[in-house]
């Protein structure tokens, strides 16, 4: 831990009658017997090396002269004067209480202690021995009480500790003999710490920046821990209770010891001990703001001396899941800190303020930043700008001045990262490619951020004393007060790093060509595009984050209610059938992958070892939800043995999962059941009935629909007869539906009810960045843009999108962009022909590749499009999208399979297909369209040899490893270079739309807002 350098005057003893205690600071409350009120008048003069030895030489006075009832004060953790800041102190091991010493003295204990401090001290005080008196007499004080009364209760404690120990051989009861010369300066024996009092000694400059590797005592500018060379030592605990005047012992753990411990604890390690050593470092360099009039004077200076310097901000928030929940309405600030550079010096010159909001005054030390966070004149970076912006607009104020993200900035950079570290702070600032461009003058030694994991998790030992795997990290406000300084540290290096990365980042980007159309332009770089388009790109993001969706709850609540009973439907639907083969099917639980292999595909063998294979009958023990008695039982019990079988056919399945067990998902049970619906009539086969809830019959079967016996999947003909293969497939589609069903529950109707996406104004606040390899904007938490396709949305979810009272929806769509970028780029005759020419491309695709279409649309007997005049209901003859519609759906696949650079087997997968065949088509496609095919080898070449590729606006895609790439890795980069141009620079396309509506003047005046980009 870090220690503050300034040297802290001698201040006389303060005595505060709220809490019946004497400080020399005014910082913390210590421990100091009456009579040694002559030593601390007196103190002020020692040299401060001096004072701590003579501290230790007061607490061991203290100890050995202690014997009959001392008038002192007493100090607890939790207990501190309320005109006094609190700090998160040591915890108050109560010592082992030895029957010869009939008082207890309290002291704050030091878990390691110096065994350097100690051989000073005795060089310094000849004669004085600490250890010369046994450990076994640290005894607690107690203020004041009936000294006869408490030396009985202290004989009999002893006397029961003794049975105690008595019946246990393993417990070690304290003895009353001296510490052996081993034991001079530390006692190694199991169970005796040493324990100092603190009297407010200032801390030395030698041992400023020294940090305890296994304490949780937090270190101000009058005192210091230091670290034994001696492994941590574990004491018994004993609670002191004072109960109106009269104090009790609470024997309630006095049974335990140390050496038959169970419990487990936490422990530091060697490494995490010297990362929060170097850490601790900076701690001189901040100025930590705990009171609101520290906080005006500071947030003048910003606002003021230092406005026209760059900010880097960072806040630390609780009372949230940021994978979960939203930042808008979520998430209490604890604290935050801002970075200024150099340049900027407040007070002792600290160029960085970490600001404490939980104790040092809440929301009103925060209002008093609120003119320097709303200052648009006033820059400020920030990595990952969205949350932070959105937890301080939390609190009543807009966020203003937002200069740039360093996320963003290093996605602009290398878009590549994702997959070798990602874009969070710690990799970025880790990386040494990363940071080479940053300024770090005197700060080359100092680390870049890094994980809360690896400065405060702390391990947890086994009962038998091993480590164990589990790695526990306090909540961030336990941490903030009871690990203060290299919390204080952990925070502000956040801010200090942001701007280290920033400066990186603006080299790198600087560095780099602004290439528009493949035309360089001329005195700019991609950081002039950054600050052209990706950085109020990124501010407008935000606000349309804030802004948020608006969702019809109610609708969302009744159609869950239908879902559900559908689903229901469509479970009894599957069970009535399974249960012709084996009657158990009708307990089971038809989300369970493993009873529905068991019931389908019993005795299947597994795919990438043979002699692996699934039982073709096998028990399940379930919940007894159906209150079923077993045979012999009197009371249905809570737990029951399902017993399934094999029905007994042999169900064809080309899909399996990746450890080569036959898959049991949506689509394989589509290609079992086929094109069919569930709806049909199992009463004549199953020879019992399903009930409704309300115990009446099901009322839900309706007659079977003639179907062609084509649209049948691949379990018809795994029957023996035409009726059972219809029945399997009705029976597999009912299951289906029945995944379908829980996909649209679970995945899109039940999150968006939730209260953890939704703000105070009830409406969905997704998270949207530009963080795809493409550049594409993508939203999470939840993903509105994945909601389920029009042709799949059987309960309308869509509709749960409504606009706020008094105004409309509006939405805007290219039609066929990626198309038409593909056409321009590739300079494709052929596509700008049939752009130019308007209508549905798809069905001209077809007619271009299929030429009995082409001759059909010459003949008249289709058309490609139709607009229908008044008074005409339909057209004169079909439509080519109807007559062809397989043709058409086939072109459609191909046109944006080949603008995404799909192979042939790729396509043959698709249409499940010989490789073949989908090279044929492929090569139709490519017939009249030479032009593309030229292009994308371009891309591939000026993959390999440039090791990247632009979009339209300049942005690159690198590919750094094609080197060193095998065939399958090249093949995907070959894909990716073929797919970057096209779909980023849609993406570029969109987003500069995006940008004119947003900054349109009429626009702003009608009040329209952007609200999402699908």
């Amino acid at each position: 831990m870090g220690v503050s350098s300034q040297s802290t005057p001698f201040r006389p003893p303060y005595y505060c009658p709220s809490c019946f205690r004497f400080s020399l600071s005014s910082s913390r409350p210590f421990l100091l017997p009456l009579s040694y009120r002559s030593f601390s008048a007196s103190s002020g003069s020692l040299h401060p090396s001096r004072r701590k030895i003579q501290s230790i030489q007061v607490a061991n006075d203290v100890l050995h002269n202690s014997t009959g009832s001392v008038n002192c004060l007493q100090s607890r953790e939790v207990s501190y004067c309320l005109k006094r800041p609190s700090f998160g102190l040591n915890k108050f091991n109560v010592m082992r209480h030895n029957h010869n010493s009939p008082v207890h003295i309290s002291a704050m204990k030091f878990s390691t202690t110096s065994c350097s401090m100690l051989e000073e001290k005795n060089q310094m005080t000849a004669g004085e021995n600490l250890s010369s008196y046994s450990y076994e007499k640290q005894v607690k004080m107690m203020r004041g009480g009936d000294e006869l009364g408490w030396a009985m209760r202290v004989n009999d404690l002893s006397k029961r500790k003794k049975e105690v120990c008595a019946l246990n051989p393993r417990c070690s009861y304290p003895s009353n003999t001296t510490a052996s010369d081993d034991q001079k300066h530390v006692s190694k024996k199991r169970g005796h710490n040493l324990m100092l009092q603190d009297l407010g000694v200032p801390a030395s400059s030698s041992v400023e920046r020294s940090i305890l590797n296994n304490s949780n005592a937090l270190i101000d500018t009058e005192r210091v821990s230091t670290q034994s060379n001696e492994s941590s030592l574990n004491i018994s605990e004993e609670k002191v209770d004072g109960v109106n005047g009269n104090h009790c012992l609470d024997t309630s753990t006095t049974t335990k010891d140390a050496t038959n411990a169970t419990t487990v604890t936490n422990a530091r390690s060697a490494d995490q001990s010297k990362l929060r050593d170097k850490l601790c470092s900076i701690y001189e360099d901040i100025l930590v703001v705990d009171n609101v009039s520290l906080a005006e004077d500071v947030a003048r200076m910003l606002t003021v001396n230092y406005r026209h310097l760059i900010h880097a901000c960072d806040t630390e928030v609780a009372k949230i899941d940021v994978k979960k929940e939203t930042p808008v309405d979520h998430g209490e600030i604890i604290c935050f800190s801002i970075y200024s550079g150099p340049e900027a010096d407040f007070g002792g010159g600290k160029s960085c303020i970490w600001v404490d909001v939980l104790d040092g005054g809440g929301r009103e030390i925060l209002n008093k930043f609120a003119e320097f966070f709303q200052d648009p004149s006033i820059k400020k970076v920030w990595h990952n700008y969205s949350f932070d912006c959105h937890v301080i607009q939390n609190y009543g104020f807009k966020v203003s001045g937002f200069h740039a993200d360093t996320m963003h900035m290093a996605r602009l950079w290398d878009s590549s990262r994702r997959w070798v570290g990602g874009y969070s702070l710690e990799a970025l600032t880790s990386n040494k490619v990363v940071m080479s461009r940053a300024k770090l003058n005197c700060e080359k030694d100092l680390i870049g951020k890094v994980s809360m994991t690896n400065i405060f998790g702390l391990k947890k030992f086994k009962k038998d004393g091993s480590e164990g795997k589990m790695t526990t990290i306090a909540p961030v406000e336990v941490l903030q007060r009871e690990d203060r300084i290299p919390w204080v540290c952990y925070s502000a290096l956040d801010a200090r790093s942001t701007m280290k990365l920033y400066e990186s980042l603006k080299g790198h980007l600087s560095d780099m060509d602004w290439k528009i159309d493949g035309a360089r332009v001329l005195h700019k770089n991609m950081y002039d595009f950054y600050e052209e388009y990706w950085q109020p790109f990124g501010e407008l993001l935000v606000k349309m984050e804030s802004e948020g969706m608006l969702v019809d709850q109610s609708y969302l609540q009744n159609i869950e209610k239908v879902a559900k009973a559908e689903q229901l439907v469509a479970v009894n639907r599957f069970k009535k059938w399974a249960s012709k083969y084996c009657p158990d099917a009708k307990y089971m639980n038809v989300g369970s992958d493993a009873q529905l292999r068991v019931l389908l595909f019993g005795g299947t063998v597994n795919s990438k070892n043979h002699d692996e294979a699934i039982p073709t009958e096998r028990i399940f023990r379930i919940p007894n939800v159906d209150k079923v008695i077993e045979e012999g039982k009197k009371a249905p019990t809570k737990f029951r043995d399902l017993k399934l079988h094999s029905i007994g056919c042999n169900l064809r399945t080309e899909m399996y999962t990746a450890s080569g067990w036959p898959s049991v998902s949506g689509d394989a049970l589509k290609a079992l059941a086929g094109k069919v619906s569930a709806e049909y009539d199992f009463n004549e086969a199953c020879n019992f009935d399903l009930d409704d809830e309300d115990g009446n019959p099901s009322q839900f079967e309706v007659e079977p629909v003639e179907i062609d016996q084509s649209a049948y999947g691949t379990a018809f003909a795994a029957f023996p007869t035409e009726e059972e293969g219809r029945e399997a497939c009705h029976a597999l589609a009912a299951l289906r539906d029945v995944c379908s069903i829980d996909s649209l529950i679970s995945n899109f109707i039940l999150p968006l009810q939730g209260h953890n996406i939704s703000g105070k104004d009830n409406r969905v606040h997704t998270s949207l960045n530009p963080n795809t390899e493409t550049g594409r904007v993508s939203a999470s938490r939840p993903s509105l843009q994945n909601q389920p396709a029009l042709e799949k949305d059987r309960y309308k979810i869509r509709q749960a999108f409504i606009a706020a009272p008094g105004n409309s929806l509006i939405v805007a769509d290219y039609g066929q962009l990626e198309l038409r970028i593909l056409a321009h780029l590739a300079d494709c005759k052929s596509m700008l022909e049939a752009f130019e020419a308007g209508g549905d491309f798809h069905s001209r695709t077809a007619m271009n590749m299929y030429p009995y279409i082409r001759e059909a649309v010459h003949e008249k007997q289709v058309l490609l499009e139709w607009y229908p005049q008044p008074g005409e209901d339909k057209p004169p003859v079909p439509l080519l999208k109807d007559a062809f519609a397989s043709e058409r759906r086939k072109a459609k696949m191909l046109n944006f399979s080949i603008a995404y650079g799909k192979t042939p087997i790729g396509l043959s997968k698709d249409w499940k297909v010989p490789v073949k065949d989908a090279k044929k088509t492929r090569d139709l496609w490519y017939n009249d369209r030479k032009e593309v095919l030229k292009w994308q080898e371009e891309r591939k070449r000026e993959a390999c040899e440039y090791h990247c590729v632009y979009t339209l606006l300049g942005r690159a895609r690198r590919f750094p490893s094609v080197d060193l790439a095998t065939n399958y890795q090249k093949g995907h980069i070959e894909r990716a270079a073929i797919n970057t141009p096209v779909q980023g620079s849609a993406a570029d396309v969109a987003m500069c739309a995006m940008l004119q509506i947003a900054n349109h003047k009429q626009l702003k005046e009608l009040g329209w807002k952007l609200l999402l980009q699908i």
